[in-house]
């Protein structure tokens, strides 16, 4: 009898062992459960707010070219011809093609030119020199000269700027009017894709005689959009 006892108290400890484990495993089961459905919800919440932020910068890139671009045209190119020499009537830069190109401070940015793009309705401001902080409100010169028929362009991949580069097509116009109102007229003829780490990146960006080059980076920065354009006429 009593051997009895020992045995059925035995068998429940038994069974209250495996009641408080399966107990246990549950709760842990669904602080796991719980656990990676709140690392799910961050995860969407990162994407959701990015996305946004996303949105708004490039609606604030477009808003920031969108003004000086306003202004420009309330002021600036009255008569559409540049400067020129009084005695022979040729334009001050094709006598002396190492001259600065000339700037205009607009909404506390200088100005070196604009930039149209007709076949993706683009009509953007040039900055002068290219910074990080200066690319989230307009393209930038990032070398070279109008003059001299190695000018580089560079955008931020925005819709607004240069996003769409990688749409262009041969034989696309661009058209580059400097702030003494000089239109330079080009035609794209190359597409090329250079990876930002590559060591002779930049060499590449600005070698050969291309007249105009415009670049911007893919999303994500693992490549370099990069678009050559000749002069019409040369």
């Amino acid at each position: 009898m009593k051997n009895k006892r020992v045995n059925d108290q035995k068998q429940n400890k038994r069974v209250d062992d495996r009641k408080q484990s399966k107990s246990v495993n549950g709760r842990n089961r669904k602080r796991k459960g719980t656990f990676w459905i709140t690392i799910g919800l961050l995860l969407i919440a990162a994407a959701f707010f990015l996305t946004v932020y996303n949105l708004y910068d490039n609606l604030r890139a477009e808003q920031s070219a969108g003004q000086v671009i306003d202004q420009l045209k309330d002021g600036l190119f009255p008569d559409g011809t540049a400067d020129s020499d009084g005695e022979t009537g040729i334009p001050s830069y094709v006598l002396c093609p190492e001259m600065e190109m000339p700037v205009e401070t607009v909404n506390g940015m200088e100005i070196v030119g604009v930039l149209q793009i007709p076949a993706l309705e683009l009509e953007l401001p040039v900055i002068s020199q290219w910074s990080y902080p200066s690319l989230k409100k307009a393209p930038c010169r990032y070398s070279g000269s109008a003059y001299l028929n190695n000018l580089v362009i560079c955008g931020h991949n925005y819709a607004s700027h240069f996003g769409s580069l990688k749409k262009l097509s041969e034989g696309d116009q661009a058209v580059f009017t400097d702030m003494d109102g000089k239109v330079f007229t080009y035609r794209m003829v190359e597409r090329e894709t250079l990876l930002p780490d590559s060591p002779s990146s930049i060499e590449e960006m600005e070698s050969g005689d291309w007249d105009l080059t415009l670049f911007t980076c893919t999303t994500g920065g693992k490549s370099r959009v990069t678009v050559r354009f000749e002069l019409e006429g040369n």
